[in-house]
């Protein structure tokens, strides 16, 4: 029988082997968990199962076998910093797993493990090594008696070692781990080496957790409803044993890659350990930059997109180290989707978004490093002046913070200049940050007051009839005015009512909350806004407008149909335009936040740059196109995993429940959603873009109306198009070309005033308001020029710039009570002449601030009366860092 070799014949021959064993073939999940809060990134193959662990849900079978793509780079499992030092680790990685929910448990695990490595993949039994858990005796006489391995093999470790968990929460047990021993060439040489040594010898291949328990947020034990089987092996060490090479960046996974980026360098792997490290952690990020990307993942500041924007730095950082110093992973990632395309599909849907996202985020941080390279080099010319042996760490933080710049990158200058850096100055300065940002999250969190948090803790859940009904007849059980539980509430009173029962929607998903009546015995209440406390008790906010209103009185609830039909009708249209935006721009696209309110909406999403005319115009229309053809938008309950393989949307962070709500319109729009929507989408009438925009990086806006408001959006353009034609004086058929006509005559004469005014300041040129002059041989122009705009300082900086290519130029005028400066400084210069310090410099002395590149930069300013005191700092700002 032929053994797998390669990493794809590896994957197949462990599906096929558990699938030969009754387990169920599943496929991998996405990167982002579906429906976990608690998890930044999918680090396991039993992520997905977790519910199933816990026996919160059920599925159809008992047994199951993954390929699962995982990251490890943030939260409790973060392998990044070790990421090319070592052999084995890396931040994106595939786990091979087989489960049991409660079907087989210790002896068939360790059976099914022994079988596969010894008979499907024939690795050499007398080579291999297990540990259990100390406590574990079951486990040790297993693989004793029933496998048959020497006591000798068997190694006992503690909890550290053996006994595996998720997370801080969640699924646990004890562990059994299989090593190979690789040999003494690739040991630690000590006598004392031996399995679970930090070395290379006893390679830990798969682990065996014989999943028990859940442990809770007090890190207490429970007992899983039934015993059950998690194993992971990771495919890179697999494949490096197989393949009988002693790197997982030997493999086949690995070298194509490697290849292109020498290539891409011209440098040869495996001929300077610094450049080989390199190019290793490049190989490592570009698969982890690509699956990211592919499962909707942008860089950003914060969260996982924050650890994607890390990465991307990280691998360019070490581009630079190999002579690169243009973007290039964006061509890059070609290599990863050509190598794993076949088995995940939508990396070859997603590659025309990877490689602009990609080549985007290159050149912001390209333009990080031309700013923030400036300002270190004087750091460093500081700390030289000041006699001092390392730079200040309150400013490496700043430089770190401020500019996104690598910490890495900060350390390896300063050495190369002789120097340290102060960093238990820049960890007090990032402790201080976090300690900031914790407490500022903890105030905004704090949200409900305590009557209210205490009466959500009191009263049993609402029962919500909103679904089917606008009218329903309930009872008061409790009122609060002025955060004051209240018996009665008179005319006048304004109050917060929970019912029984309610037809009124809470605000929640993005949807407002509903507004109406309640009416009872002797009291009428007009209700503004509806909301949830304790995630389970409705709250209704209103006014008492007529008698009064107590507390057990029967009720007539009902809700305002057209606010509630308007919202409705937004939040249909809502899930239309995220699955069209999915449809026209990829399945990166991915809900950041939403707005449905009763007449208009607001849809938050994942996309790195912004949507062109014919986008705007391809959404808009497919939106419609599912709007008239009526189609009906069905809602079905169900439990969570299995709308996840429904092809179901979810959104991270979100926590949701054992069963679920579906809200799907055909096949072209299914996501998780407990709001209110149309029976049919024709209700929606009609679908109007009126704005997109950016909110973040990587994140885009659209704001939409529906029905009525659509309609008079088109009306009020309508009327805006002909108040211009008649302003233009044509017809509205010509009002384009004629407007394009005019605007063109406009700029052609501002064009000519510029000229007329560089050509006065030229005349003038060699006057009282220009001062030229040589320091040190660096040529320095100096110069007033009264009445000029920031735009108009630029051009004549480029006039004089022609003239003397070399040196440093300072401009500065003052018009309309404000004060704008200009400084360029040629580029053999901006490592001690930073343009960006420069005008800062000039701007203290007008009340002003600015900041730029380090070739050009420019500033504002309140005081015009000092205009000469700013450019009279120029020489002696020169001077001092050139002498």
């Amino acid at each position: 029988m032929q053994r797998p070799r390669n990493a794809a014949e590896l994957r197949q021959s462990f599906l096929d082997f558990f699938s030969g064993h009754g387990h169920t073939v599943v496929p991998s999940a996405p990167l982002i968990p579906q429906a976990d809060p608690t998890l930044l990134f999918t680090n396991a193959g039993m992520n997905q199962f977790k519910r199933v662990f816990l026996g919160e849900e059920r599925r159809s079978y008992a047994r199951a076998a993954s390929v699962q793509r995982c990251m490890r780079a943030g939260g409790k499992h973060n392998d990044l910093e070790n990421v090319g030092a070592t052999r084995r680790h890396h931040t994106f990685f595939e786990m091979l797993g087989n489960f049991s929910f409660g079907d087989y448990f210790k002896e068939d695990a360790i059976r099914y493990g022994w079988d596969y490595l010894t008979s499907t993949l024939g690795l050499p039994a007398d080579r291999l090594w297990v540990t259990v858990f100390r406590d574990d005796n079951d486990a040790a006489a297993l693989w004793e008696h029933t496998v048959g391995l020497p006591a000798t093999r068997i190694v006992r470790l503690g909890h550290k070692e053996n006994f595996w968990q998720m997370g801080e929460t969640g699924p646990c047990g004890p562990c059994s781990e299989i090593h190979l021993d690789q040999g003494a060439a690739l040991g630690c040489g000590r006598d004392a080496c031996a399995v679970g040594c930090d070395c290379d010898r006893y390679l830990e291949i798969w682990n065996l957790v014989f999943m028990q328990f859940d442990r809770d947020a007090d890190g207490r034990l429970h007992p899983l409803p039934a015993p059950s089987i998690d194993t992971g092996m990771g495919l890179e060490r697999l494949a490096a044993v197989v393949q009988g090479v002693d790197s997982n960046y030997a493999t086949d996974l690995f070298m194509p890659l490697i290849d292109a980026i020498a290539d891409r360098a011209g440098r040869a792997y495996g001929g300077d350990a610094a450049s080989d490290r390199s190019m290793r952690v490049i190989a490592d990020h570009l698969r982890a930059i690509t699956f990211l990307i592919a499962d909707g993942i942008l860089p950003s500041n914060e969260g996982r997109g924050y650890v994607l924007r890390r990465i991307v730095r990280r691998a360019s950082r070490h581009g630079r180290l190999l002579g690169v110093t243009e973007p290039f992973l964006f061509a890059l990632t070609g290599a990863v989707v050509n190598g794993m395309g076949s088995v995940y599909p939508e990396l070859a849907q997603a590659a025309g978004a990877l490689r602009t996202a990609v080549e985007g985020e290159e050149e912001r941080f390209i333009g990080t490093l031309d700013q923030g390279l400036p300002i270190l080099h004087g750091m460093v010319g500081d700390a030289k002046a000041d006699l001092r042996g390392s730079l200040d760490g309150e400013s490496v933080f700043k430089l770190y913070d401020t500019y996104g710049f690598p910490l890495d990158l900060i350390e390896e200058t300063a050495r190369e200049h002789g120097l340290g850096a102060d960093l238990e100055g820049f960890q007090r300065a990032l402790d201080a940050q976090r300690d900031r940002a914790r407490r500022s999250a903890s105030f905004a969190a704090e949200g409900e007051s305590p009557v209210i948090a205490d009466l959500a803790q009191r009263l049993s859940p609402t029962e919500f009839l909103g679904y089917d009904t606008l009218h329903a007849e309930s009872v008061v059980r409790a009122m609060l005015t002025g955060q004051r539980l209240t018996e009665e509430a008179v005319e006048g009173n304004d109050v917060e009512v929970a019912l029984d029962a309610t037809p009124f929607y809470p605000e929640g998903g993005g949807q407002a909350g509903d507004q109406g009546t309640l009416a009872g015995p002797d009291g009428r209440i007009v209700i503004h806004d509806t909301v949830k406390a304790g995630g389970k008790v409705v709250l209704h906010k209103g006014t008492v407008t007529a008698g009064r209103v107590r507390t057990g009185e029967p009720v007539t609830a009902t809700v305002n149909d057209a606010t509630r039909h308007g919202a409705t009708r937004n939040h249909t249209a809502t899930h239309l335009l995220h699955a069209a935006l999915r449809d026209v721009l990829g399945p990166h696209v991915k809900q950041y936040g939403s707005l449905v309110a009763p007449n208009r909406l607001r849809f938050d999403f994942s996309h790195f740059k912004p949507l062109g005319v014919r986008d705007l115009e391809d959404v808009e229309s497919l939106v419609n196109h599912h709007v008239l053809a009526n189609r009906r938008v069905q809602t079905s309950d169900m439990g969570v995993q299995e709308a996840m393989r429904a092809g179901a949307l979810a959104f991270f962070g979100d926590k949701y429940g054992e069963r679920v709500r579906v809200v799907a319109v055909g096949e072209f729009s299914k996501e998780l959603c407990g709001g209110t929507h149309c029976a049919q989408t024709g209700e929606i009438g009609s679908f109007r873009i009126v704005s997109e925009s950016g909110v973040a990086a990587g994140v885009r806006r659209i704001e939409a109306l529906t029905g009525a408001g659509a309609l008079e959006h088109g009306r009020r353009a309508e009327a805006q198009i002909k108040a211009v034609a008649e302003l233009v004086k044509s017809g509205a058929s010509d009002v384009v070309p004629k407007t394009r006509k005019l605007v063109a005559v406009v700029k052609e004469q501002e064009r000519e005033i510029e000229r007329l005014k560089l050509a006065m300041l030229d005349r003038s040129g060699a006057g009282d308001d220009v001062r030229v002059q040589t320091i040190h041989g660096v040529h320095v122009h100096v110069q007033l020029a009264p009445g000029l705009s920031m735009q108009e300082l630029r051009l004549l900086g480029d006039r004089v710039r022609n003239k003397a290519p070399h040196g440093v130029i300072a401009l500065g005028s003052a018009a309309d009570g404000k004060v704008s400066l200009l400084a360029m400084v040629s580029k053999d210069l901006t490592a001690r002449l930073p343009a960006g310090e420069l005008v800062k410099a000039m701007a203290r002395a007008v009340d002003g601030s600015g900041g730029g590149r380090a070739d050009m930069a420019q500033a504002g300013g309140k005081n015009p009366a000092k205009l000469g005191q700013a450019l009279d700092t120029v020489a002696p700002w020169v001077e001092a860092r050139v002498s």
